[in-house]
């Protein structure tokens, strides 16, 4: 049998490669996974086009993936460090690549990532069509913006960010209820900007059904985007993120309906007792759709920090049903990241999905720190350390400060409470001061 999709194949009962890989990761059945693919619970990107893929499934029952955004700017053009990027990623476990370039051959990055990388890659295809077409925001046609939406697909990318959800109603609605930092989304921003200089309706949401043929057509996942996310938390859960939702979720049943499989992007900033209702609201108004989530980072007060305040409400958006959190480094708001700050931000957010599998009782996500505890129990430093999230970092902590003896660390030294009660349990006597 032939299948466009992986939604459209799983509804005809064909088990894909893709389903099965994934399925063996995430220590599922393929016959469950299958279900879930064709209810549009769990989205398993895949471009048939993006043949170095290694797959992996986002949504209902499956592990919190990461998503790590790059790409070159205007003010860094440097592609040879956007890759040192996409390789860090990559090894510190990241699912999914975002290529967010918006200067200079984006489209040979583009090809690039699809040709090598075997993560998800995403784009957002309204920040090319200003790079691609070279001319003034308003000058572009609603075809033009259309046409880059096809040479996304046609490069490969997995998924795409796709802000449809910003018509011309909620244009208005978002003009007549201000806000303290308006349209914080850069692609939200332009499509606003260019329906005001135009007078016309968002290309993505008048030809909506032509930007679902190509994803149909190269297996792209759609991420419907949040262009009225809150960029602070004064804004969060305001009448224009909502009523973009309700949009939303009217646009993820006309894309099922033609097997195109959708990811839902929200927050953005949103205090602690917010996120939970949230992602109620959302499983609800967009009928099971996976969550995407930025961060979401729970105040605005810690530029520098923001991969912390991110993690924090990441932990919560996972554990009450986001399923794939966009990482944050702590150069967000400030300037584009460097390699550390990526490795500093996968791994706070890597944190943030672990401990929100374990808050939702996934199947082996306690297993992990089981064999963490019972290694300190052994004080079996080598074991700890091959656990290790970042077993680099931990390495270099405690050679930055070395112990008299080994079977202790520098901070209790001989009166570490492992030591003495391993031994003391064995009928042992101790003596702390004289060993």
């Amino acid at each position: 049998m032939k299948f466009t999709t992986q939604m459209d194949a799983a509804r005809k009962g064909i088990l894909t490669k893709e389903m099965q890989v994934v399925a063996k990761k995430e220590q599922i059945d393929t016959q469950e996974l299958m279900k879930l693919v064709a209810e549009g619970k769990v989205a398993i990107p895949a471009n048939k086009n993006h043949t170095s893929l290694d797959p992996n499934g986002v949504g209902f029952k499956l592990k919190t993936k990461i998503n790590v955004n790059l790409g070159v700017s205007r003010d860094s053009t440097d592609l040879n460090v956007e890759l040192e990027k996409v390789n860090e990623a990559v090894a510190l476990g990241a699912e999914s690549i975002m290529d967010l370039s918006n200067h200079g051959n984006t489209r040979e990055f583009r090809k690039k990532l699809t040709q090598e990388c075997p993560a998800i890659i995403g784009t957002v295809p309204i920040y090319d069509a200003v790079v691609y077409y070279n001319k003034a925001l308003k000058d572009i046609t609603s075809q033009e913006w259309i046409d880059i939406a096809r040479m996304h697909a046609e490069d490969g990318v997995d998924f795409m960010t796709i802000h449809c959800g910003l018509n011309r109603s909620t244009a208005q609605r978002f003009k007549k209820n201000k806000r303290l930092t308006n349209i914080v989304s850069r692609g939200g921003s332009l499509m606003f900007a260019w329906m005001e200089m135009t007078g016309k309706e968002n290309p993505f949401y008048e030809f909506y059904d032509e930007v679902l043929e190509i994803c149909r057509q190269y297996d792209v996942t759609m991420s419907l985007g949040d262009a009225c996310r809150p960029g602070s938390i004064a804004d969060s859960g305001d009448i224009s993120q909502i009523e973009e939702l309700v949009t939303l979720g009217e646009l993820t049943k006309r894309a099922w309906e033609k097997d195109v499989q959708v990811i839902i992007e929200g927050p953005g900033h949103m205090p602690l007792d917010q996120i939970e209702a949230n992602m109620r609201i959302q499983q609800t108004v967009c009928h099971g759709a996976p969550f995407y989530v930025l961060g979401p980072l729970v105040t605005d007060v810690a530029p520098g920090y923001d991969h912390i305040t991110s993690a924090i409400g990441g932990a919560i958006a996972a554990t009450y049903g986001a399923s794939f959190l966009c990482y944050v480094t702590p150069a967000e708001h400030l300037r584009l990241p460097t390699v550390e700050d990526v490795k500093e931000g996968i791994i706070a957010t890597r944190i943030a999905a672990h401990a929100a599998d374990i808050a939702k009782g996934l199947k082996g996500a306690k297993d992990w720190d089981y064999e963490m505890s019972k290694a300190r129990k052994e004080i079996d430093w080598d074991r700890m350390f091959e656990l290790c999230i970042d077993p680099e970092r931990a390495k270099a902590y405690r050679a930055s400060s070395k112990p008299e003896k080994e079977d202790t660390c520098s901070m209790c030294g001989n009166m570490c409470a492992m030591k003495n009660m391993n031994r003391i349990l064995e009928g042992e006597t101790i003596s702390v001061w004289n060993e």
